[in-house]
C-alpha cells in the first residue's frame, strides 16, 4: 500500500491545518496518522506525553521530530533519556522549523513521528 502521509499547510493561531483540515491545539503525527497531542510547553514534557511513539518503537518511526513551540527548547533529560532507551532518536526545533522539516521528510518517505508545541 502506498504511504500518504499528511502534509503541515500552515500553522499558529494555537494549531496546525494538516492535510487541509483544522486542528486546534498541539499535534502528533503517528504512523501517518495526525492525533491531538496533550503537551503544552517544553519544561512540562514527561515520558508519558511520547508513550504511544515510544511504544511504536523503531518499527513505527526513526526518530522523533520536535516542535518546541515558538522557540528551540530542550526537553528534559527525562524525556531525552526515555526517546533514547527506546531506541529511537530525537531532533528538536522551533515549532515552526519542525513544521516545515516535517514535509520535507514525509516528501522523502521517511518514517518518523512528528511531535507539534503549538503556536
Amino acid at each position: 500500500m502506498l504511504r500518504q502521509p499528511p502534509s503541515i499547510d500552515s500553522f499558529g493561531g494555537g494549531g496546525f491545518r494538516v492535510s487541509g483540515v483544522w486542528r486546534a491545539g498541539s499535534l502528533l503525527i503517528l504512523d501517518d496518522a495526525p492525533q491531538d497531542w496533550v503537551a503544552r510547553s517544553v519544561p512540562d514534557l514527561t515520558p508519558a506525553d511520547f508513550a504511544d511513539v515510544i511504544a511504536g518503537g523503531p518499527a513505527l518511526s526513526e526518530f522523533i521530530l520536535l516542535g518546541t513551540g515558538a522557540d528551540q527548547a530542550l526537553p528534559p533529560r527525562p524525556v531525552r533519556d526515555a526517546i533514547a532507551a527506546a531506541g529511537l532518536g530525537l531532533e528538536f526545533m522551533s515549532t515552526e522549523a519542525a513544521a516545515r522539516l516535517h514535509n520535507v521528510l514525509a516528501s522523502e518517505g521517511r518514517r518518523f513521528a512528528t511531535a507539534l508545541i503549538a503556536v
